[in-house]
């Protein structure tokens, strides 16, 4: 599924370096939805069951917000978009 989501990000035009060719986005997000799965103690298809309730509870207002806040809102971001392709 990390593949998929890794395809998804590129297609949706995410950088997969800096010019400097150091990992960028596309790494960045896949490695906030590691964090997340770790966090919350389940898989990627897991999460994509859950994605919905997740985003809210790492999204402003929800119970998580300071994590999903963590890397100027990378988690928050890697949520949302995950959830875009999820819904594909």
């Amino acid at each position: 599924m990390k593949e998929q989501y890794k395809t998804y990000l590129i297609k949706q035009g995410y950088a997969v370096t800096t010019p400097a060719g150091s990992p960028s986005t596309v790494y960045a997000y896949i490695k906030r939805i590691d964090e997340v799965c770790d966090w919350e103690n389940i898989s990627w298809s897991e999460l994509t069951n859950k994605i919905d309730s997740i985003v809210m509870k790492y999204d402003v207002g929800g119970a998580k917000e300071h994590l999903g806040n963590k890397s100027h809102k990378q988690v928050i971001n890697a949520l949302k978009r995950f959830a875009d392709f999820s819904k594909q």
